[in-house]
């Protein structure tokens, strides 16, 4: 069983939490404010840290590896803090960095996370 961490609000992360629950899986939602109650409907554990986007380290730490989809800052910090802790990168219409294995949909971006953590 696969359990998803991410920052826990709406957009794509809720995207990731939704798809995540539909296969069987577990949501972290790892929040940036201090109410958990602020996680999107499909997180199965809040953690709120009242850190703002510096829990964006949290996030990439405590995964096997990272999905990166689209994005702007926040994203490129979460990419950053992967290669910081030596974490695959999966990336799906995200920054031309260095590390990132480009991909084209979700699916693929699971197959390489697989892949890539064994």
């Amino acid at each position: 069983m696969a359990v998803v961490v991410c920052g826990g609000l709406g957009g794509v992360m809720e995207a990731a939490c939704r798809g995540a629950k539909a296969a069987g899986g577990e949501t972290i939602g790892i929040l940036p404010g201090d109410d958990p109650t602020a996680a999107n409907p499909h997180v199965d554990t809040a953690i709120a840290t009242g850190i703002g986007h510096a829990r964006n380290a949290l996030v990439a730490m405590n995964g096997d590896a990272v999905v990166a989809i689209g994005g702007a800052a926040g994203t490129l910090s979460e990419i950053g803090f992967a290669g910081v802790f030596d974490r695959p990168v999966a990336g799906i219409g995200t920054h031309d960095v260095s590390g990132i294995e480009s991909v084209e949909t979700p699916e693929e971006a699971v197959e390489y996370v697989e892949r890539a953590v064994g």
